[in-house]
C-alpha cells in the first residue's frame, strides 16, 4: 500500500486509539438506512491515511443503518430480541467495512462478541492486541454480547480492554453542541467539555454508561465530523471537534 500523501507530513499524536463509527455512517445521508458502498469505501480511505500514520486502530461499528434495539422494541418486539437483533446488524457493517478496508490493502480482522466462526473471530483481548502490534486493523461487531448494551458502552469497554489512549467518535456534525445543530443554527459548539458536565447537561456525545466508564478511566472522547482528512487531522493533535475529558474550559 503506498503512503498517502496527506499522511507523509504528519505524525501521530496517539500510539493507538479506537474508533467509534455509527451503522448511520454507512448509509446514504438521504435516507439513513442500509449500506452504500461508495460512501464505505470513503471511510476505508481514511482509515488506510490513519494507518499510514503507523496508529493501531480499533474500531467499534453500530448497527442503526440496518437496525436498531430500542426502535424495535419501541414498535413492539421484545426488548431483548430487538437488541440481539441490533447486534447482527453490527457485523453485516463490520464486514462491509472489512472488506473496504481490504481493497485499500489494509490488512483487518473482524471479531465478535457473539459465536459465528464461519464469519469472523471470536472476541479475544490478547488476539485483539497481537492484531493491533502487527498492524492489523480491528473490527469490533457484535456489541458486548449482552443486550441493553449500546455500541457506545461496547467502544469505552473496548477501548478499555486494548490500552487505547482516546475514544474517537465520528459523527455528522462538527463536534457536541449546545443544542442540536441541525435544527437550531444558532447552536453552540463546545471545544472541551469535562465528563461531568456532560452528563449532568445531557449531551449528546455517547450514553451515560459510556460517558462514566470513561470518566471513571479517564479515558477522552474526540467527537469530530467524520469528513475526509478529519481521522488524520484528529491523529495528527489538530484541535478538531470536541474534546471530552477530566478538566475541560471552554
Amino acid at each position: 500500500m503506498t503512503t498517502p500523501p496527506e499522511a507523509e507530513t504528519k505524525s501521530p499524536k496517539y500510539k493507538r486509539v479506537l474508533l467509534k463509527l455509527s451503522g448511520e455512517a454507512f448509509a446514504d445521508p438521504s435516507h439513513g438506512f442500509g449500506i452504500d458502498p461508495r460512501i464505505v469505501a470513503s471511510i476505508a480511505r481514511q482509515l488506510a491515511e490513519a494507518k499510514a500514520l503507523g496508529v493501531q486502530l480499533g474500531i467499534v461499528v453500530g448497527g442503526g443503518n440496518i437496525i436498531r434495539g430500542l426502535s424495535a422494541s419501541a414498535q413492539g418486539t421484545d426488548r431483548t430480541t430487538a437488541d440481539y437483533m441490533g447486534m447482527l446488524g453490527t457485523v453485516i457493517n463490520a464486514l462491509a467495512l472489512q472488506d473496504a478496508l481490504e481493497k485499500e490493502g489494509v490488512q483487518t480482522r473482524v471479531q465478535t462478541a457473539i459465536w459465528m466462526q464461519e464469519l469472523a473471530e471470536p472476541y479475544i483481548r490478547r488476539r485483539a492486541m497481537r492484531h493491533l502490534e502487527k498492524g492489523r486493523v480491528v473490527i469490533f461487531a457484535g456489541g458486548t454480547g449482552n443486550p441493553y448494551f449500546s455500541t457506545d458502552t461496547t467502544a469505552a469497554l473496548r477501548a478499555l480492554e486494548i490500552n487505547a489512549e482516546a475514544i474517537l467518535k465520528g459523527t455528522q456534525v462538527d463536534g457536541v453542541f449546545d443544542s442540536d445543530p441541525m435544527v437550531n443554527k444558532d447552536a453552540k459548539m463546545f471545544t472541551s467539555l469535562a465528563y461531568l458536565e456532560v452528563l449532568s447537561r445531557g449531551l449528546k456525545v455517547m450514553d451515560s454508561t459510556a460517558v462514566s466508564l470513561c470518566m471513571d478511566n479517564r479515558l477522552p472522547i474526540i467527537v469530530f465530523n467524520l469528513k475526509a482528512g478529519n481521522i488524520v487531522r484528529v491523529l495528527s493533535g489538530e484541535e478538531v471537534g470536541t474534546l471530552v475529558h477530566a478538566e475541560a474550559t471552554r
